[in-house]
């Protein structure tokens, strides 16, 4: 793989922080004009795949051509690198830590919280980790893995997980792991996590797995092309009725005494500071 030359490619500004971020486009770092082509989509994070999209013996160019985009700072990207008890993870996070253009890392195949403690380690001082979890083991340790200092974010490696446990890609088999995220997000005081991706190129069940996601309280799901970001960016974003309703019951003075007059304000007030998020 040669370096990747983005001079003549229109670079999305992206200012959704990715505490908030909806669509993360997953783009295969050996695959340069998909990598240009995810720069200019509407995802709100674009992350740079140097694990199962890129084969084993592809790894090391690959590498080499992220460090190469990313040493200029003029791009910033996310890079999911490998899973902690490789060697090429190791030899990811010796390459990437210090680029100026690094944005996070997503990690891949979280099972135990001191993988994201051993990659923080290597990785500048307040580096956003995002912890993917594919596994059984990964979603019964999801509150520890949450609760580690260097954990931003988790996210669903769901193709993963299916295989793993044999779970059918079905909303009732995977409201459990999707929910005990949702939790061990909460529990951590993190953002929303965000759900695995829809490999159906039918866009009826994109949003329908979406609309499952936002069911069970994730904020953000992973996208593995560039004209999924637009449906799920809209998925998650409040609709202009919600928001206008919202600032409506905020611009009233509260009811004293009204038992639901709280969590509806709290509410309101989530909706309105989203779409200013997204605006």
């Amino acid at each position: 793989m040669t370096s990747l030359d983005l001079t003549a490619v229109s670079v999305r500004t992206r200012t959704v922080p990715f505490e908030h971020a909806r669509s993360w486009l997953l783009v295969p770092a050996d695959r340069p004009e998909r990598i240009s082509a995810a720069f200019e989509s509407h995802a709100d994070v674009v992350v740079i795949d140097l694990e199962d999209a890129v084969a084993l013996d592809a790894k090391s160019s690959a590498r080499d051509a992220v460090v190469d985009l990313l040493t200029s700072g003029d791009v910033k990207a996310w890079v999911r690198i490998n899973d902690a008890t490789t060697l090429a993870w190791a030899n990811d996070v010796a390459a990437l830590g210090g680029l100026p253009g690094l944005a996070g890392i997503m990690l891949a195949k979280v099972e135990d919280g001191d993988h994201v403690d051993a990659t923080s380690a290597r990785l500048p001082a307040h580096a956003p980790i995002v912890a993917l979890i594919e596994s059984a083991v990964g979603i019964e340790a999801a509150t520890s893995i949450a609760r580690r200092f260097a954990t931003s974010r988790l996210a669903f490696g769901s193709g993963d997980f299916r295989r793993d446990t044999d779970i059918a890609d079905d909303p009732i088999g995977l409201a459990y792991p999707r929910t005990r995220l949702t939790i061990a997000s909460r529990a951590a005081r993190l953002p929303g996590p965000v759900d695995g991706p829809t490999r159906a190129v039918e866009r009826d069940v994109l949003i329908a797995q979406t609309s499952d996601a936002i069911t069970v309280g994730m904020s953000g799901r992973l996208c593995l092309r560039p004209e999924q970001t637009v449906d799920v960016n809209s998925a998650f974003t409040p609709d202009s009725d919600s928001v206008a309703a919202a600032r409506r019951l905020l611009a009233t003075e509260p009811v004293a005494g009204d038992p639901p007059e709280v969590p509806r304000r709290a509410a309101a007030l989530k909706i309105v500071n989203l779409a200013d998020v997204y605006s």
